[in-house]
């Protein structure tokens, strides 16, 4: 979850399963439930549930924003 910019906010054992609690963005979870699949033969699950809104990393905008006008740019020239 580190990897994903996450925030571990706490570690348990329940009935001897590992819980994991986190903060980690959205946009950073997909595909993690291939992963979490992966990385545990098919045994780890995970659930999501809204915490807040964080503005996003100065790098991750600016990689944001010049996607998005490529994608704009792209769309103009195939429009012409």
């Amino acid at each position: 979850l580190s990897s994903k910019r996450g925030l571990i906010t706490s570690t348990t054992i329940r009935e001897g399963v590992s819980v994991i609690e986190a903060e980690v963005p959205l946009a950073a979870m997909f595909d993690y439930a291939n992963e979490l699949r992966s990385m545990t033969q098919g045994k780890g699950t995970f659930s999501m549930e809204f915490a807040k809104y964080s503005q996003v990393p100065r790098n991750i905008q600016e990689e944001v924003v010049a996607r998005r006008k490529a994608e704009k740019e792209e769309k103009l020239a195939l429009a012409n």
